[in-house]
C-alpha cells in the first residue's frame, strides 16, 4: 500500500512559483507515504486537516486512504494546484483559502501537517501548532531537527503527549534561486502527538 501511495503522490504537481516568505517546499512523497500509512495503521485517518497544505500532498494522500480531508492554505496559487492534483488522482478534498489562525472546526479531527520550519521567520511553526492543539485529537507534524524539546514542551502545556518521534534525512530539491545544489539532504523530525483528556489545558 505504501509504495502505491508514494507512486501516486510522486505524480503530483508542486509549486510553480514558490514563495520564500511562506517557506514553500514540497513534502517528499516517501515521507508523506510513511506518515500517512502509519496514521492509517493507528486508525487516525477519519477526518484529516492539513494546515498549510500547499499543493495538497498530505490532504490528497489522506483522501486516497479513505479519509475526509480538508486542506487549509493562505496561498491561492498553491490551492489552485492542490485542486488540480486532487482532480488528477480522482479524490475529493475540501480546500479552504484561509490563514490557519482563522480556521474553525466544530468537531476535533486529526491534523497532519508540514508547517514552515521558521528559517525565514522565527517561530513560524507556532501558529500551526497552536491551531492543531485547538482542533485536534491527534497531530502528525514535521519539524526541523532538534525540535523535540520544544514540541514536547508545547504539547505538555496544551494537554497533549508525544507518542512517537521519527527521524529522517530527506532530500530537499532546489526550489529557490539561492540554492546552489540540485538537492541536499536535511534532517527532520516527525511527531505523533495525542490529546490526553485527563490533563486540563493551561
Amino acid at each position: 500500500m505504501k509504495k502505491r501511495l508514494e507512486i501516486a503522490l510522486e505524480s503530483l504537481e508542486g509549486f510553480r512559483n514558490p514563495k520564500i516568505e511562506l517557506e514553500q517546499y514540497v513534502t517528499p512523497a516517501n515521507l508523506a507515504g510513511f506518515i500517512l500509512t502509519n496514521a492509517d495503521l493507528f486508525g487516525d485517518l477519519k477526518t484529516v486537516i492539513d494546515l498549510g497544505c500547499g499543493t495538497g500532498i498530505l490532504a490528497i494522500g489522506s483522501a486516497i486512504l479513505g479519509a475526509y480531508a480538508i486542506g487549509v492554505e493562505i496561498d491561492r496559487d498553491a490551492l489552485s494546484i492542490g485542486r488540480f492534483n486532487a482532480e488528477k488522482l480522482g479524490v475529493s478534498v475540501d480546500f479552504i483559502a484561509c490563514d490557519v489562525r482563522d480556521f474553525k472546526l466544530k468537531k476535533r479531527a486529526t491534523v497532519i501537517m508540514n508547517p514552515p520550519f521558521g528559517i525565514q521567520r522565527r517561530h513560524a511553526d507556532r501558529p500551526f501548532l497552536e491551531k492543531a492543539f485547538e482542533i485536534a485529537n491527534v497531530i502528525y507534524s514535521i519539524h526541523s531537527a532538534e525540535s523535540e524539546f520544544f514540541v514536547r514542551k508545547r504539547a505538555g502545556e496544551n494537554g497533549f503527549n508525544v507518542t512517537h518521534v521519527w527521524k529522517f534525512m530527506i532530500p530537499l530539491k532546489r526550489t529557490y534561486s539561492f540554492h546552489e545544489k540540485a538537492f541536499k539532504y536535511i534532517p527532520v523530525e516527525v511527531f505523533r502527538i495525542e490529546r490526553d483528556d485527563r490533563v486540563p489545558r493551561r
